[in-house]
């Protein structure tokens, strides 16, 4: 695998744990899947957003950070490659939307403490879907709490992701989500591992199709 440590990222419904897993079946990688259902604040959140927001971002972030510290740990973090199916910052980005602002400078302190420590990826593969596919996804997958997100929201989080990959220079392969299907059409899957191939400047990079 070119890529030592791949991240995949997108909107919520993208697609990211599927595709990460399948990458990871394929390259006989590291998978290391974020462990959201474990968060007790999420079912709350999308109650009650403003009451709950800071403390499941804190969790979240707390999560993540143990994680992939453990990752940067591990003896055989590169032996395969590692495939992860979030991206740290994601934590800040999320906390961006949620939190009012007085919490969230306090909550970009924290993050900055502990985000230098962690390992980066070597790409991001950013999966581009719109709001309309992911909230069919949303509805397939079936999580209570997760049904009545509305478009607002998931096109909040589409453009902060947008942003911070415009502003950053990461390395990050854009795959236009609109037709492809990983899963159900093997010759999509193919094409992913075919731009795998590929060698990426830093910046953004968009997967032919």
């Amino acid at each position: 695998m070119r890529y030592k440590f791949i991240t995949i990222e997108g909107n919520i419904g993208a697609g990211k744990t599927t595709v990460a897993g399948m990458l990871a079946k394929h390259f006989s990688s590291k998978l290391i899947l974020e462990e959201f259902a474990d968060n007790p604040f999420l079912p709350l959140f999308y109650k009650s957003p403003q009451q709950y927001a800071f403390p499941l971002e804190l969790f979240f972030m707390a999560e993540r950070y143990k994680q992939l510290k453990d990752m940067l740990q591990s003896e055989d973090l590169f032996s395969n490659g590692t495939i992860s199916d979030y991206l740290f910052i994601k934590s800040l980005l999320f906390a961006k939307i949620n939190l009012p602002e007085e919490e969230y400078a306090l909550y970009q302190k924290l993050f900055d403490i502990i985000n230098p420590q962690l390992v980066q990826p070597d790409l991001l593969i950013y999966l581009n879907a719109p709001v309309s596919k992911v909230q069919e996804n949303i509805r397939h997958r079936n999580r209570s709490y997760e049904q009545a997100i509305p478009d607002e929201y998931l096109l909040n989080v589409h453009d902060m992701y947008m942003q911070y990959i415009k502003q950053h220079p990461v390395r990050t392969l854009m795959v236009d989500m609109t037709k492809l299907d990983f899963v159900r059409n093997p010759a999509d899957f193919q094409k992913l591992l075919d731009a795998l191939e590929e060698e990426y400047e830093p910046g953004i990079n968009y997967m032919k199709l």
